[in-house]
């Protein structure tokens, strides 16, 4: 039975095996891997990658689309909302590290990728399919306009790297905005520090850009007492994320 797309779930299926040929190839799987695809869908990039790997686990929020996905005996079907599943604890479960790729629901991309984040510790890597627009948040540099909280908050954890676009036509239906495919590498050995020290500092540093951080951030360190020397006489956007990490650890 053909599937009708569902709106609330950002239902956007990829459909051009062009595309797809792409995406595995850099995702390169292979068997015994810990890979798993978040938001399968209609399978069209879960059947290729099986053909790799040989089994993989789904994780899928659409109950009929789950039901689906269960007649593949190669596939290990969690059918749940992302945002619940403890990445941490598959890792466990499977005793390596895992491998995640995934075309994810556009409007709620950004809080997959900070649900993520916790479990940076047991992932070798992540290939996603996001709207362009944030993967050029993500990978973003100092100076530039698209450079802000995600930029930092990912590169602390993550290589990011910007791998190739992906057309709306490329997708049934077409979603309205141009979308591109990106690989996530957890950093070996990051900067040890308290995520939510630094997510409150970028936050506050981030909110109002246009003005200098003496405005913003560096009247929330005088409050906090920092006695450091952290050059508050810049834009937040002209700050290299080593120095925000670097000031998180310090406080």
């Amino acid at each position: 039975m053909k599937h009708q797309p569902r709106k609330r779930f950002g239902q956007h299926f990829l459909t051009d095996t062009g595309v797809l040929d792409a995406i595995v190839h850099a995702i390169d799987p292979r068997p015994g891997q810990a890979l798993i695809e978040i938001g399968p869908g209609l399978g069209a990039l879960t059947q290729p990658l099986l053909e790799r790997c040989e089994r993989l686990a789904v994780i899928e929020l659409d109950r009929d689309l789950a039901v689906r996905l269960r007649r593949n005996a190669a596939l290990e079907v969690i059918e749940a909302d992302v945002l619940t599943v403890d990445f941490a604890a598959l890792a466990a479960q499977r005793g390596s590290r895992l491998r995640i790729v995934g075309n994810l629901p556009y409007n709620i991309s950004t809080p997959i990728l900070f649900h993520l984040l916790d479990a940076a510790p047991q992932i070798e890597d992540q290939h996603f399919m996001l709207q362009k627009e944030v993967v050029q948040r993500m990978a973003a540099g100092p100076g530039s306009k698209a450079y802000g909280r995600l930029s930092v908050m990912l590169q602390w954890r993550y290589h990011i790297e910007h791998l190739f676009d992906v057309p709306p036509q490329a997708f049934e239906p077409p979603p309205r905005v141009d979308s591109a495919v990106v690989r996530m590498t957890p950093w070996p050995a990051p900067a040890a520090l308290e995520r939510a020290k630094l997510e409150a500092l970028v936050a506050c540093a981030f909110s109002q850009r246009r003005k200098l951080m003496r405005h913003t951030l560096g009247r929330w360190l005088e409050e906090r007492g920092y006695r450091g020397s952290f050059d508050v006489q810049r834009r937040a956007e002209e700050v290299p994320v080593a120095e925000y990490v670097a000031l998180a650890a310090a406080l």
